[in-house]
């Protein structure tokens, strides 16, 4: 799939010695360069550095770019593939994976220790054709700003991360992860964004914003996975939403939240989030209150899928207050999907991989689409809608000039079949090819 076009022994004996960026020629058989428009058939995508620079008709070569004696140029023929831009979650945990060991872990592994293992898990990621995504919550904080600054010094392979660190949570509610734990353990465990009180929830903003967070996640209801039964409604007050939502705002930084019940969800939307995670009870008013303030759904439904399984096995790992809620919880939110859908809410993929294992992100799409969405409804909400929802549709989710060298293929087509995503055969991201089959 991949060769070197036509250079001289003399440019050869160049390439590694002068200064000079990559040029990288693709030839798309089919090109979703913006997912929801028309396909194109035979497309040539140049890449010089890190950047799309420019998607020309028909299959060109060499003579289609400027290139120095010293720039090496190389082919990658996808003819017989369907190029799409770099998929984004927007929902991940990269620095843990849900598993019976995890409240063990939570006290035996180092922030170094997370880090490592977040790197693990963003090179699946990357691997399955992610090449950016959302980090909403991850211990300290500490482990994911380095893994995200790791990968954007090139030190280590992984999807772009943009991290919210710590999450913000109330004493005791999901987000607080000291349930279960003895006093003097606890003590020792309490994070840096737990807050009550508007006044200490500002100070919690502030301090994530500090420490690197490019936008801040609070826990507006209660959850599935936190170790305590006290169900998925409403958790803040107004009074400490709004100060959440001004202060981030007023420091430049989007809010997401995590929320599952109709009250919850509905104080976070008037206090000005900019999307709700999970969102399992929303109706009919919930749905017109989204619409109307322009808030962004981030679905998860593959973390529903996870904890529905794990709750109905016979021998769960889960506690008993979170087999409880997973099973309330979980069954639901496929069919939450198709209402969303039907009422016109902007859904932007996220999966809440780390509940989920890292590197099956897609099977997201299938349960979009078995929730009514089409496949390429459902590719875009992991494209553009996924880039808009961070604000970033000047940087990623189409394949357009100017904007980073973030693409993907697969041999089939997943306009027929959307479980073609979930064997991804092409992975570049910034212009680097990380996977070639």
């Amino acid at each position: 799939m991949k060769k070197i076009w036509g250079l001289s022994v003399a440019a050869l004996a160049l390439i590694g010695t002068a200064s000079a960026e990559d040029i990288e020629i693709i030839h798309a058989g089919t090109l979703l360069a913006v997912p929801g428009e028309t396909p194109l058939t035979e497309q040539t995508i140049i890449v010089k550095g890190r950047q799309i620079v420019s998607v020309l008709p028909g299959y060109q070569g060499e003579d289609a770019v400027e290139a120095g004696a010293e720039d090496k140029v190389t082919l990658h023929d996808l003819s017989g593939y369907t190029v799409m831009p770099g998929f984004i979650d927007g929902h991940v945990h990269l620095t843990f994976e849900f598993n019976s060991q995890l409240r063990l872990e939570a006290v035996q592994l180092s922030d170094a220790d997370a880090a490592i293992r977040g790197a693990k898990h963003a090179k699946s990621t990357l691997m399955a054709g992610f090449t950016t995504v959302r980090d909403v919550g991850a211990g300290s904080g500490d482990a994911i700003f380095a893994l995200r600054d790791g990968i954007e010094k090139g030190w280590i392979d992984g999807p772009r991360i943009f991290a919210s660190g710590a999450t913000v949570s109330v004493t005791g509610g999901h987000g607080d992860g000291t349930q279960g734990y003895r006093d003097d353990i606890a003590h020792l465990m309490t994070s840096s964004a737990v807050c009550d009180g508007a006044d200490e929830c500002r100070h919690a903003v502030r301090e994530q914003i500090r420490r690197g967070a490019d936008h801040i996640k609070l826990t507006a209801t209660g959850g599935v996975l936190s170790n305590t039964a006290t169900g998925t409604e409403q958790q803040f007050t107004e009074e400490e939403l709004d100060a959440i939502m001004s202060s981030a705002h007023a420091m430049g930084r989007k809010v997401t939240a995590h929320a599952h019940g109709k009250q919850g969800i509905e104080s976070a939307i008037k206090a000005g989030v900019d999307s709700i995670e999970h969102g399992t009870y929303l109706d009919d008013r919930t749905i017109r209150l989204m619409k109307s303030n322009d808030v962004f759904l981030v679905p998860t439904a593959l973390a529903g899928k996870t904890v529905s399984g794990w709750a109905a096995a016979p021998d769960s790992f889960l506690t008993p207050p979170q087999k409880a809620k997973a099973l309330q919880v979980g069954p639901q939110m496929k069919d939450m999907v198709r209402r969303a859908h039907e009422g016109g809410v902007k859904i932007a993929f996220g999966t809440d991989s780390g509940v989920s294992a890292h590197g099956i992100n897609a099977e997201e799409f299938a349960l979009y689409v078995e929730a009514g969405m089409t496949p390429m409804e459902a590719i875009r909400s992991a494209t553009v809608v996924g880039a808009a929802n961070l604000g970033k549709s000047d940087m990623i989710g189409t394949i357009e000039t100017g904007k980073r060298a973030d693409i993907v293929a697969v041999s089939g087509d997943p306009l027929a079949d959307i479980r073609e995503l979930e064997d991804i055969d092409f992975v570049m991201k910034d212009g680097v090819v990380h996977k070639s089959q």
